[in-house]
């Protein structure tokens, strides 16, 4: 098994990077770190993640990372990252 990212997934990665480092840039690049480290962690057990209603027939589930939200997708032997942002974005 193998994951990908989404060009969205890559973006939101970016922009919370530069939304943390106008406060801290080592804390900042240290969540990019933990959130670019998470898929490879959830390759070991992909469906621990909570199913997320509204998107059937798909099955998208969800990933806490901290205080951040992974929001990702298997396709057959590919776990696909499809979003991520902090749990207290207005989303």
């Amino acid at each position: 098994m193998r994951f990908e990212w989404t060009v969205p997934a890559r973006n939101d990665v970016v922009r919370l990077y530069h939304f943390l480092a106008e406060k801290n840039e080592q804390a900042a690049a240290d969540v990019v770190q933990s959130l670019v480290n998470a898929p490879g962690t959830l390759l070991l057990n992909p469906r621990r993640g909570e199913v997320v209603e509204g998107y059937e027939p798909r099955e998208i589930r969800r990933a806490i990372i901290g205080s951040y939200e992974m929001h990702y997708e298997l396709q057959g032997d590919v776990l696909i990252v499809l979003r991520i942002w902090h749990q207290r974005e207005d989303r």
